[in-house]
């Protein structure tokens, strides 16, 4: 049998992306409560009495001698949880601005392969009575949608704290296996686990049919995911050597605004979260000269291919699409209609099955080939961004009787892509997290401002009223605690 603790295929490919100090594959959310920051103590013990629900949080990587298979988890036999628990403080005024800037720079750090792959930054100080959470776990480790999962097992559901079952005995580490016992491990699952392959096309050979029009919908889905066209994007600014240091915003809306604009104009929520990108990288790129007419950016897309059984369940379970963006189009309503478009052809084109069937494919290729792999398709120009849309919860969370107001994600930039856009759903709110090389995007607040115009001008469209400026003023406040040129010339 497998060992249960060996890292995927695909898991295993986010640690090989991970091969220089700019690029960092960590999923990340800046979250924040209202309320009064529990103390560092108080933190601690609480996140220490529910790790028994999440062990692979006390477990780190072991790498097989000579990388002749996959790393596994193993316990940490170091584990100290006040590491991955961290304290800091913001200065006076503890504004959103120096907010965003400290989580920047946590989130331009990566996350210590000797350790498990995962920190929690309580931030103190914010004003108007606030305080924050930056929550960082290695791609390796979790998705976005189980990682939304998971939080439910650190988070309650009402401010009392709900009583949290003890484990049934004191947590113990398992001795570390030996590099002797890692390389025989991993021989003897490459000799004997291929025997369920044969097992399943013995099987198959009973039903010809079956598996012949199986079969055929597999090589159709695989094409759709690697024909030509799927394989190129336009050259654009948002695709250049990337550093190690990081910008983060946010932009934030009512979940019932961007529903009414969908419900007026047609398509679905995430039709309009991609229209909305795609109008403001539209302004952006033409704020700075560059030509965007008929031009459109290829976004990957990942979607959860993870069954209802497996929510919850840690590790990667996630296929991804491509589609263009017309950042070109000036028209709100054509480029919402255009987008409507792409996404129900890719749905017709069964892009997602053939990008899962080849993510399962790498469970049996080599470590050292996948790793090759993986570093050329980081390399190539497949695509222009990364934008990913994960549904939250929709009722409030709490930690230690604090209301969680608003999450704000981030999803990792590979090299050569200067841009990420995560989106996420949490209590009637909805967030674009943009996560940008520093350099290569020094006006990332610009960005920020035009999404919120995109996302204005489909609401006029809609025929909504007007946003309230408080909302909006929220969306537009420079990152990193200082003001770009751009954004003052752009107001």
């Amino acid at each position: 049998m497998a060992n249960r603790n060996r890292l995927t295929g695909l898991d295993s490919s986010f640690l090989h992306l991970e091969h220089d100090a700019a690029t960092h594959m960590h999923v990340a959310s800046c979250m924040v409560f209202d309320g009064p920051p529990p103390t560092h103590d108080e933190l601690v013990a609480h996140v220490e009495a529910r790790l028994h629900l999440v062990p692979r949080y006390r477990q780190r990587l072991a790498f097989v001698p000579f990388g002749q298979g996959r790393p596994v988890w193993v316990d940490d036999p170091h584990f100290n949880s006040r590491y991955h628990v961290q304290q800091h403080a913001l200065p006076r005024p503890g504004s959103d601005e120096q907010l965003k800037h400290l989580a920047g720079r946590a989130f331009s750090q990566q996350l210590d392969r000797n350790k498990p792959l995962w920190e929690l930054w309580l931030v103190e100080g914010l004003e108007g009575g606030r305080f924050a959470i930056l929550a960082k776990t290695h791609h390796a480790l979790v998705d976005g949608i189980s990682g939304v999962d998971i939080t439910t097992v650190l988070f309650d559901v009402s401010p009392e704290p709900a009583p949290t079952p003890a484990p049934e005995q004191p947590w113990v580490p398992r001795p570390l296996p030996s590099r002797a016992q890692l390389l025989a491990d991993a021989l003897l699952e490459r000799a004997t686990v291929p025997a369920e392959v044969v097992r399943g096309v013995r099987a198959a050979v009973r039903r010809p049919r079956r598996v012949a029009r199986e079969l055929f919908g597999d090589v159709r889905a695989i094409g759709s995911f690697t024909l030509p066209g799927a394989r190129s994007a336009p050259p654009s600014p948002l695709n250049v050597p990337i550093g190690p240091h990081r910008r983060f915003t946010w932009v934030e809306e009512e979940l019932d605004r961007i529903k009414a604009i969908k419900n007026a104009l047609g398509g679905t929520v995430n039709d309009v979260v991609l229209t909305t990108v795609a109008g403001g990288l539209g302004r952006y790129l033409r704020a700075h000269g560059q030509p965007t007419i008929d031009l459109r950016l290829r976004a990957m897309i990942p979607v959860s291919v993870r069954s209802e059984e497996a929510r919850g369940a840690l590790g990667n379970q996630v296929a991804a699409v491509w589609a263009s963006l017309p950042v070109g189009e000036t028209d709100p309503v054509e480029r919402l209609a255009f987008v409507r478009g792409e996404m129900e052809g890719l749905k017709e084109s069964h892009q997602a099955v053939g990008a899962r069937l080849l993510t399962e494919l790498t469970g049996f290729a080599p470590p050292t080939v996948m790793a090759q792999a993986a570093r050329l398709q980081a390399r190539q120009r497949y695509f222009n961004l990364v934008v990913t849309n994960v549904p939250g919860p929709q009722f409030p969370l709490y930690v230690l009787g604090r209301r969680m107001r608003s999450i704000y994600p981030l999803v990792p930039l590979a090299q050569n892509l200067a841009l990420g856009v995560a989106i996420i759903s949490y209590d009637g709110h909805l967030a674009f997290g943009l996560n940008a090389d520093f350099d290569a995007l020094p006006d990332l607040e610009l960005l920020a401002t035009q999404l919120g115009e995109a996302l204005e001008e489909l609401a006029v469209a809609a025929g909504l009223p007007p946003r309230r400026p408080a909302r909006r003023r929220r969306a537009t406040a420079s990152e990193n605690g200082r003001t770009t040129a751009a954004s003052g010339a752009a107001s």
